[in-house]
């Protein structure tokens, strides 16, 4: 094992850097007590690698300060490890340094209590831990990034196998959280150490590579360097010019996918920075005139930011001898911004910032898209699975980042389609969807959207969502409104299909529906079957969890109906819609009196000569025949559709045949036949149709009886 020893920073060294953007010397001053107090509190305490403890509270200050966190967040970064490891409490350090700092302290130690592993339970919890942090402070997760970077500085001094396991976490959760913070210093850091621990053979290997390379890399990006600036002096552009060192975890990602060491043309790279957003596009036109660019490689990110609103011109151009360059054209705040991300942003208030406030929060708000994304995703009713799988895939890789006609950035898994953007922008729009236009041409709803396409979402108050949706999506969290959508339309249906069932059973007992339903009551059939409200009565009676016999039961137990009595048998024929239990290859009929359909209770009547009539649970044509009944089932297996009989009564005496075809029609539903009786004051319509089972049928009978036209509807038993 290594005998290295972390780098020794004093608190001098701190607050000298912190005063580079922090005027008010109160801050200061509470910064320079937090230390004092963490000293106080972690005094005899020893790391694995054998220095003070107090060495890695300044060393994730000193961390927070290279990206400009505000003293605040300095603070919490000198006192994270206090409420876990010390003699220290909540109050105690409330009283010292005030809420703000006390409850950023507190998300730090909630985090840390998570012991993270690939292998176990804790990864769901884990995960929504982090969640919690980011929801209520994001700064929280900044001094955790910190926390972990310096641990990962002094990874040696732990176990092999733990290194691992903290390599990976970094990899994985912590690196990608910094890249959509924006905050390319610890990101990058942390995915070079984390190769190191991970793939140490392939890391040393591409260090010294680089090493083998470097002289005459250096000569060359020096070369580079002094004839750009030489371009941009005699077009006065004031600048800054500087090479970039490719990381080395970046450069191991493309020899993954096949590259050549020699092919990574990006390691020659340069970037410059300049005053304006103006002096930029000129420096790009200027080394364009006199480098050649290559083609397709040229990305504009000042006009359109990305999510986590870096901001940059990239190009690839032909430069010193041929060799290909990368290079980056941005201002010194955009520098500022893609370096320090948005810790960087309460600078501008220590700073006394000439932007409005109002503007830093919009600005803000922007950055914190992703912190939104995932908020968003632990709202939604998921399983923890779904959640974690989430977050993973569609949040924290790679993503597609999409604009709206005015120009917002929208960001979306890759292979989303326009109906994940539109249910992105708000769940409205996205149940309204009618059709979409990318980069003005009109696209199918499964379309796959690129990078930087503009999308245009066409709706209509009157469209709703259909269940193909779910298959034409590809965010878990758009899958799941759609799902919501239609959970609450069944719930509806159930409601009023178990209503309607209510008060048919009420009228056929003669009792009246208002004087069963009192509060007395309601609150006396909740209890007995653990609901929780009438509407959930209707529910369970709408879905078949309880009968409508069942429920008046419970206060009325003068007509109870007994349902027959069914042997039970033990083998199936599977080859036909209706299996039979210990009859094989038995002759099975629908009975003709009560048409069931898939879905329906059913039990067997054994007739003479005929084989088995199959009839609904509750038919009347076999109350008096349990000596004969059967166990039958249905067969999940079967596609197929099954006649059944409607009676539809009409206010009045008005021709609905056209009305009714149409709305039956928009249920995939076939007409067998229609007759219609008219009478003096209403119309009666007696329909049989073809459906796929009973789910179907109740959604029709639901959908027609909310006609204001219609009165009821009942399915025929004769």
């Amino acid at each position: 094992m290594s005998t290295k020893r972390e780098s020794q920073v004093s608190i001098e060294e701190i607050l000298e850097k912190a005063r580079n953007y922090i005027e008010d010397e109160e801050q200061i001053k509470i910064i320079q007590k937090a230390y004092l107090f963490a000293k106080e509190k972690h005094t005899g305490q020893v790391r694995k690698s054998g220095e003070d403890y107090i060495n890695h509270p300044l060393n994730v200050a000193l961390i927070l300060i290279s990206v400009y966190a505000d003293y605040q967040t300095i603070c919490a970064g000198l006192l994270h490890d206090i409420l876990e490891d010390c003699d220290c409490t909540k109050e105690e350090l409330e009283k010292e340094f005030g809420s703000e700092i006390t409850k950023l302290v507190e998300g730090v130690t909630k985090l840390s209590r998570i012991n993270f592993s690939t292998e176990n339970e804790y990864l769901i919890d884990y995960y929504k831990k982090i969640i919690v942090g980011m929801s209520e402070d994001v700064r929280v997760i900044i001094v955790k990034l910190a926390d972990r970077l310096h641990n990962m500085r002094t990874l040696w001094a732990i176990p092999e196998e733990r290194q691992k396991v903290k390599a990976r976490e970094a990899l994985e959760i912590l690196a990608p959280i910094a890249h959509h913070l924006g905050i390319h210093k610890i990101k990058s850091e942390l995915e070079d150490l984390s190769l190191r621990y991970l793939k140490p053979d392939i890391y040393y290997d591409i260090v010294e590579k680089l090493n083998t390379t470097k002289i005459e890399r250096d000569k060359t990006v020096y070369e580079m360097q002094q004839e750009v600036s030489e371009l941009l002096n005699e077009h006065h552009i004031p600048h800054d010019i500087k090479g970039r060192a490719k990381s080395i975890y970046s450069i191991y990602n493309k020899l993954d996918k096949g590259k050549k060491f020699s092919d990574i043309y990006d390691l020659l790279a340069i970037r410059i920075l300049v005053s304006t957003e103006q002096e930029c596009y000129l420096a790009l036109g200027l080394i364009h005139s006199k480098f050649r660019p290559l083609s397709k490689r040229f990305k504009d990110y000042v006009a359109m930011p990305k999510a986590n609103m870096y901001q940059s011109l990239h190009t690839t151009v032909f430069g010193i001898d041929g060799y290909l360059f990368e290079i980056q054209i941005r201002t010194y705040e955009m520098n500022e911004v893609a370096e320090n991300g948005i810790a960087a942003h309460w600078s501008y208030k220590e700073n006394g910032g000439s932007e409005p406030a109002n503007l830093m929060q919009t600005t803000t708000e922007q950055k914190l898209q992703f912190f939104k994304s995932i908020i968003d995703l632990s709202q939604d009713k998921m399983s923890n699975e779904d959640f974690v799988n989430t977050v993973k895939e569609e949040v924290l890789n790679n993503n597609i980042y999409c604009y709206t006609p005015k120009g917002d950035v929208i960001e979306l898994p890759k292979g989303a389609t326009p109906l994940d953007f539109a249910y992105k922008i708000h769940t409205k729009v996205g149940e309204t969807t009618v059709g979409a236009i990318v980069n003005n041409n009109i696209v199918p709803l499964n379309h796959e959207l690129k990078d930087n396409d503009i999308v245009k979402i066409n709706t209509s108050k009157n469209s709703t969502p259909s269940k193909e949706w779910i298959y034409m999506v590809k965010s878990t969290a758009t899958k799941n409104k759609i799902k919501a959508f239609f959970t609450k339309n069944d719930r509806e249906i159930y409601i009023d299909r178990g209503k309607y069932l209510l008060e048919k059973e009420l009228r056929k007992r003669k009792l009246i529906f208002s004087d069963f339903l009192v509060d007395k009551n309601v609150k006396k059939i909740c209890k007995e079957l653990k609901l929780e409200d009438l509407d959930e009565i209707y529910l369970t009676i709408g879905n078949g969890k309880n009968t409508p016999g069942g429920v008046i039961n419970i206060i009325d137990k003068k007509e109870e109906v007994k349902a027959p009595k069914i042997v039970k048998v033990t083998s199936k024929n599977m080859d036909a819609d209706i299996i039979v239990s210990g009859l094989d290859k038995v002759k099975v009929n629908l009975a003709n009196c009560c048409h069931p359909v898939y879905g329906d209770p059913i039990v067997g009547y054994i007739t003479k000569g005929n084989g088995i009539s199959v009839h609904r649970l509750h038919c009347h044509n076999i109350d008096t025949m349990e000596d004969r009944t059967v166990e039958v089932n249905w067969n999940n297996n079967m596609d197929k559709r099954y006649l059944t009989n409607l009676v539809i009564h009409a206010k009045d005496n008005k021709d609905h045949m056209l009305e009714l075809v149409q709305s039956i029609s928009m249920f995939n539903i076939s007409v067998d036949e229609i007759t219609t009786i008219h009478k003096m004051e209403n119309t009666i319509y007696e329909v049989s149709c073809y459906v796929t089972g009973l789910e179907q049928l109740e959604k029709l009978m639901v959908s027609i009886s909310k006609n204001q036209d219609i009165e009821k509807v009942e399915r025929v038993i004769q």
